[in-house]
């Protein structure tokens, strides 16, 4: 490591969600440049708010910065956490800060989200006027937005294609983790502002958020590491025979770290083709190729965004769907949000959810049908809800999936393609074991009746709701609803 005088100018890290010190790209660049290096680290309490960022994922956040800070200071890069309201007082923060600590260029990763845009841009335009440099790194995706297009130049529409072109491009470049270099220059500032902030209780202050305990997730290196590895080592063999069962404990619950950048994708599939080689096989079935297509499905999820700016703005991508005639029925959408719809699975579901954070794939598919094709809920309740609970709710794969779900998205599910709640519980849970694990009320009731309680000759007995709505007749609602929005739209 090489010291420089005290008068020297230095770099800024912006981190944003990327929370890590390896495969860092913005990290890197700043510590080639040569400069001495601080990190700083930005919470926008109101913004969040605004964004219904769920307090368990901004705990989550606090605890795993403390875990960074500890790591950039082991190589001489102080870590200063700050607020400000929302994005629009972080330019003049940031203006603030490079004239406190003789700073000359920013380095951070970019953000896909129309709000993270739009504040990069104030950010630049002040440092450029301020005639310090600012340098954005493409890091959040494995192949950066724009590089997957079609022959004509145009942003695929529809995952299959988008899958196999992403392919051909990721194993046409060296898309591997990044190590960083051990020629870290600093400073005698550098080493003051980390004696100055040895303490994470006078120089941390918590964040201005309501929180809710993380703790069922670990945040240090070894445990996100180890989960990696042990997934790809002992479960994406299975994945896909056994990603659609709740009970079964298949997945790889590593999305809270990708959600906040404490792991990158890359990462991922690193780890994955080093146990996994066939996963990149196209068009093979096993297991490790089905979760890759996951994280592609994230990567799609994520360029679509970066080009449709509308997806940020609470708008759907097929245009049509404006015109549905959402029912507002506050009991219902309580009764969704509380587990207490009387149709197991999705109350197990969202149980599950409020308890925990998180809710398994399958179910998010199923519970967020139900919202929309069985109470005839507007899609962006439940995105919103999910966000607002989500440890690891990230914009782009939230609403990605509430879209498809309710077939307003791009490359959607079929609006006539609607989930039953019963007999999903029943392919995917048919013995009742999730259920039962999510609501005991339900746990005298015999097997044959666990996905449909109310048909139990002894259901007086049990204190859990009937069913609010009639799915047969909520289906047929639900396929009118979505032909008349098609009609009106087309004629």
């Amino acid at each position: 490591m090489n010291s420089e005088p005290q008068s020297t100018n230095h770099a800024l890290l912006w981190l944003r969600a990327d929370l890590r010190i390896s495969d860092n790209t913005a990290l890197n660049c700043a510590i080639e440049s040569g400069l001495p290096v601080i990190a700083i680290y930005i919470s926008t309490p109101m913004q969040w708010y605004q964004h219904h960022i769920s307090g368990r994922q901004v705990d989550l956040i606090e605890r795993r910065l403390k875990i960074v800070k500890q790591q950039l200071n082991d190589i001489n890069i102080p870590l200063l956490v700050l607020e400000c309201d929302d994005f629009s007082t972080v330019p003049e923060t940031i203006i603030q800060l490079c004239q406190q600590h003789q700073i000359s260029a920013v380095y951070c990763n970019r953000q896909h989200g129309w709000n993270e845009k739009q504040r990069d841009i104030a950010v630049k335009q002040a440092l450029i006027t301020d005639n310090k440099h600012w340098y954005c790194s493409d890091d959040y995706c494995v192949v950066p937005p724009g590089q997957v297009v079609t022959l004509q130049q145009q942003m695929y529409k529809v995952f299959t294609p988008f899958r196999t072109a992403w392919l051909k491009q990721f194993l046409q470049h060296n898309y591997q983790p990044t190590t960083n270099s051990d020629k870290v220059t600093f400073s005698q500032h550098c080493l003051s502002l980390i004696n100055d902030n040895l303490d994470d209780n006078a120089s941390f202050q918590p964040f201005n958020y309501s929180k809710q305990d993380s703790l069922l997730w670990p945040v240090d290196e070894q445990a996100i590491q180890q989960r990696l590895q042990m997934f790809c080592e002992t479960k994406a063999e299975y994945y896909q025979q056994q990603r659609d069962f709740p009970a079964i404990d298949g997945t790889s619950c590593l999305s809270p770290y990708l959600a906040i950048g404490a792991l990158s994708a890359r990462q991922c599939l690193a780890a994955l083709i080093e146990t996994q080689p066939q996963c990149v096989e196209i068009n093979s079935h096993n297991g490790a190729f089905v979760w890759l297509s996951e994280v592609v499905w994230r990567e799609f999820y994520n360029h679509l965004l970066d080009s449709y700016n509308r997806l940020s703005k609470h708008q759907p991508f097929q245009l049509y769907t404006h015109n549905i005639q959402w029912l507002e029925n506050s009991d219902h959408v309580r009764a969704w949000q509380q587990g207490q719809t009387g149709y197991p699975i999705v109350d197990a579901a969202m149980r599950q959810l409020a308890a925990t954070g998180w809710m398994h794939n399958r179910l998010r598919m199923i519970s967020a049908s139900f919202l929309v094709k069985d109470l005839l809920c507007d899609w962006r309740i439940g995105e919103q809800w999910f966000m607002q609970q989500l440890i690891d709710g990230e914009l782009a794969s939230n609403n990605g999936g509430w879209q498809w779900a309710a077939s307003t998205g791009t490359d959607a599910q079929p609006y006539f393609r609607i989930f039953n709640p019963t007999t999903q519980s029943e392919r995917f849970d048919a013995d009742g074991e999730f259920i039962r694990q999510w609501i005991p009320e339900l746990e005298s009731v015999p097997d044959k009746y666990i996905h449909a309680p109310s048909l139990w000759s002894g259901f007086g007995g049990v204190n859990y709701p009937l069913p609010i709505v009639d799915h047969k007749q909520m289906r047929l609602l639900a396929i009118d609803s979505y032909k008349q929005a098609k009609t009106l739209h087309d004629s």
